[in-house]
């Protein structure tokens, strides 16, 4: 049992890690849009961020074909070490049968609970690597840059400056925002995931493996990038700002600050901004997270690669 944790705690790292990937340049986007107008009314500021496929082009044309992979160091390990934990604990505790009722079905309020608390536990001890890896995607070329600005000029560059600004509690600067944004988001992607798989199998419309997993992740990221896009918001806004001499933010004091801040000065507006590049993110990379992960464990259970 031990050794099939184990296995799954390092396979659910490698498949976040693969879904990152290629979901990255989407993060990029959606850094920048969600800084774009920071504590200005809607209509009043600079806008070089339009639509997303415009975002696509501003980025490549300023920044670099590049630029779009901007961050993806400490994104890779981000994705790793909360994925491995999150996916790792949930699998375990299907396992264990905790996440069924009596009758032996998927409970979708105990799927909630363990998801959240292995996405709790992972943001947590991954949040230096989203703390590094929302300042390094913020970084522009000065015509299309938007929020504060950091002269990161890579991850290791990046840990040293906040490490010499801040201490080594720097790093988990913001970490109760991620953890917040984490709880919302891995309770909803995971119980979702385990309730439309059951109800898709169960009832006959897919039963092959693969397509199952697919349509299952769809339906996961669709219904995470609905709940997640505000605690997001609120997320980058707090790890990107500045930070005085002291160490505090020179926007936001924390969370309910941040809130009350961007509702005040952007609008309801203001917390879902960047919506779109999130759905475009989250749904595939629901989709593509789950899938790699029961793809590797498929794999594994074929070869009996445990360890």
């Amino acid at each position: 049992m031990m050794a099939t944790f184990t296995s799954d705690f390092v396979l659910g790292g490698v498949a976040a890690m693969g879904a990152g990937l290629v979901t990255n340049p989407v993060e990029v986007i959606k850094i920048r849009m969600q800084l774009q107008g920071e504590l200005a009314a809607r209509g009043s500021h600079a806008q070089p961020y339009k639509n997303v496929l415009q975002a696509f082009v501003a980025v490549a044309k300023n920044d670099g074909i590049l630029g779009l992979q901007k961050g993806l160091a400490p994104a890779l390990c981000f994705q790793f070490i909360i994925n491995s934990i999150r996916l790792s604990t949930y699998t375990h505790a299907v396992e264990k049968g905790w996440v069924h009722n009596k009758k032996g079905e998927i409970s979708f309020l105990r799927g909630m609970f363990w998801g959240a608390l292995g996405g709790v536990v992972g943001s947590y001890c991954a949040s230096p690597f989203f703390l590094i890896k929302t300042q390094l995607q913020a970084q522009a070329a000065k015509q299309i840059a938007v929020g504060y600005q950091h002269s990161h000029t890579s991850m290791t560059n990046a840990i040293r400056q906040i490490y010499r600004k801040s201490g080594f509690f720097g790093l988990w600067r913001g970490s109760m925002a991620s953890v917040i944004r984490t709880t919302v988001a891995s309770s909803v992607q995971i119980s979702t995931f385990g309730k439309a798989k059951s109800l898709l199998k169960d009832n006959g419309i897919i039963t092959q493996p693969t397509c199952l997993s697919f349509f299952s992740g769809l339906a996961a990221g669709s219904f995470v990038s609905v709940a997640v896009t505000p605690f997001d918001v609120i997320t980058t806004r707090l790890y990107n700002q500045g930070v005085d001499s002291h160490g505090r933010g020179l926007y936001y004091k924390g969370w309910l600050d941040c809130v009350a801040k961007i509702l005040r000065s952007e609008g309801v507006y203001g917390v879902y901004k960047g919506f779109w590049p999130i759905y475009l993110r989250m749904a595939p990379y629901s989709t593509l997270v789950l899938l790699f992960f029961e793809e590797l464990i498929a794999v594994r259970e074929k070869y009996d690669l445990h360890y």
